[in-house]
């Protein structure tokens, strides 16, 4: 593992980067917004897809290297992240095909920016479709857009019990349902076997 300190127009980022043998691909995932990199569900995947033979990269964001616990705003995030993954595409993981993902709030951006990074794939953990309607407060919006807005084949897992709730499959998104909430701590091996296959069918 190689940590890398990256710089981006709102701080200094790290990538954790492990290399594989011959590599296949390249996975960059992001982390939610009150969590680190050293989330359960984000190092499961990450091993499942190295084991695959993909070079993986885990983020960590300007914020979270800082110090800080609140999120930046998504413009912040937005940016730090793709100019992680210009810097990533020009040195550790040149030439290799590029999928991104992230749990959450990383997930988020990871959608968001799936076009600028020229991504071939999206890997979704707790996708925060419909955030949880506060006690007299208006419901807050629906992030399908973000989703719906995604033209390259991608995955969501979701626990069944996710206060979020579980967006529907279409065309281009697979989703898959495991035990658990919003955490996905409750079953990790079915969270690798649903990371496992997709990758295996998209490469």
């Amino acid at each position: 593992m190689t940590t890398l300190a990256i710089g981006t127009p709102f701080g200094i980022a790290k990538a954790h980067v492990r290399q594989a043998d011959d590599s296949r691909a390249a996975l960059v995932l992001g982390h939610g917004a009150g969590g680190g990199v050293q989330a359960k569900d984000l190092v499961t995947v990450a091993g499942v897809a190295h084991s695959e033979g993909l070079t993986v990269a885990l983020v960590e964001q300007p914020y979270r290297v800082a110090g800080r616990r609140s999120p930046a705003p998504a413009h912040q995030l937005d940016a730090a992240w793709v100019a992680v993954i210009e810097q990533l595409l020009a040195g550790e993981l040149r030439g290799s095909p590029l999928l991104v993902g992230g749990r959450s709030s990383g997930a988020r951006v990871a959608c968001r920016t799936a076009e600028t990074t020229g991504a071939a794939g999206v890997l979704c953990l707790a996708f925060p479709l419909q955030p949880p309607r506060r006690e007299g407060a208006a419901p807050a919006p629906s992030r399908l857009a973000e989703l719906d807005a995604v033209s390259v084949p991608m995955l969501v897992v979701q626990g069944t019990r996710d206060r979020f709730g579980i967006p529907p499959a279409t065309k281009w998104r697979t989703v898959v349902e495991v035990a658990g909430d919003h955490s996905l701590r409750t079953d990790l091996d079915a969270i690798g076997e649903a990371v496992r296959a997709w990758l295996r069918r998209r490469l």
